[in-house]
């Protein structure tokens, strides 16, 4: 159960999250420090491994906003274009 949580928590709240930004770049760079983050949180709260947690919701974060546009999820610009 433990890594079943970890995995939904890398893999979703990214793709719900990773929509900081207005260019693909910004997008990107916003979904994997969010999923870096969440991935880290829940390794650590689970009991596995934060590092492994943050890879892997960092990859999920970054392709989430990579491949998601503006117009599907918009969070507004992100803080350091603000």
């Amino acid at each position: 159960m433990k890594a079943s949580f970890l995995l939904s928590a890398a893999l979703l709240l990214p793709l719900a999250l990773s929509a900081c930004g207005e260019s693909k770049t910004d997008r990107g760079l916003s979904g994997a420090a969010i999923g870096a983050g969440v991935g880290a949180a829940a390794g650590a709260v689970t009991g596995g491994s934060p590092v492994t947690g943050a890879v892997v919701g960092g990859a999920a974060g970054a392709a989430a906003g990579v491949l998601t546009d503006e117009h599907d999820v918009n969070l507004g610009k992100p803080v350091w274009k603000k």
